[in-house]
């Protein structure tokens, strides 16, 4: 008698410590994305700077600048999905990327000190989202493994644990870049 109630004594503290290891899990992976939010919203931060910084110096770049202040305030807007902002963030990381390069055909622009401070602190801010990022990655992965091994499979199937994707980088993005065509332009 006293070995099955030690049996199942057994069981019910794992089962415990099963359930509060896929609680903790999963709010760490909600945590992680929040540190993706907080960067972006730094970054969000610096484009009407960067924006009002560029119009300065250019004349023609008007579709670019107007593409960047479009896609800012779509991803300021709230009540986006997580998928949606990732997209969002994936579109606003090209268009400016390219602003960046068009930048190289204003030489007063590119020594103008406001600028370079931005485009100092843009650097960082990138750095911080890739960080943050691969600290999301990181987090998603040690979920989708606790509630994908034997026994958490069991509880996260009870508890309606679905596997999360990681953040991946735009198959646009991955192609190598040709340092001849760069120049040429």
């Amino acid at each position: 008698m006293f070995v099955i109630i030690g049996l199942f004594a057994f069981l019910f503290i794992i089962g415990i410590i099963i359930y509060n290891s896929l609680i903790g899990k999963r709010n760490q992976v909600t945590n992680a994305f929040s540190a993706i939010d907080v960067m972006l919203k730094k970054r969000f931060d610096l484009i009407p700077n960067l924006v009002e910084v560029v119009k300065q110096y250019t004349n023609y770049e008007q579709s670019t600048l107007t593409k960047i202040v479009e896609l800012r305030a779509k991803a300021t807007s709230g009540n986006l999905t997580d998928e949606e902002k990732a997209s969002l963030d994936t579109q606003l990381s090209s268009a400016v990327k390219g602003l960046m390069v068009t930048v190289e055909n204003y030489p007063d622009l590119k020594a103008n000190t406001n600028f370079l401070n931005l485009q100092t602190t843009w650097t960082e801010s990138e750095e911080q989202i890739a960080a943050a990022r691969r600290t999301y990655n990181s987090a998603v992965t040690d979920y989708n493994n606790a509630i994908m091994m034997f026994p958490g499979n069991i509880f996260a199937g009870m508890l309606g644990y679905t596997k999360i994707e990681v953040l991946a980088t735009p198959e646009e993005e991955r192609k190598n870049i040709s340092a001849k065509e760069l120049f040429n332009n």
